[in-house]
């Protein structure tokens, strides 16, 4: 199995350190997290555009923006585990 890449987008919000503290619990051995911080990664801004972020915190499973982070709410653990991302 291909390990999986998971970015979780913030602006280290209080509200999106818990969305970066539940990807990193639920990740696994097969999984690559990378937190991109949108004030202090110089891609970042342009990643979350071509990914189609409009808010924060956002997760990206394998170039694709969870479901659970397309709409007004944002990650959730059954929204990543439908990423994918719990069984990584």
């Amino acid at each position: 199995m291909a390990q999986r890449h998971v970015e979780v987008f913030t602006t280290g919000c209080a509200g999106c350190e818990p969305a970066v503290s539940l990807v990193k619990e639920m990740a696994g051995p097969g999984c690559e997290v990378v937190v991109r911080d949108l004030r202090s990664d110089a891609d970042a801004a342009a990643k979350a555009n071509e990914y189609g972020i409009t808010r924060v915190p956002a997760v990206v499973v394998d170039g694709r923006l969870a479901d659970c982070c397309q709409g007004a709410h944002g990650p959730t653990r059954q929204g990543l585990a439908a990423a994918g991302v719990g069984s990584c």
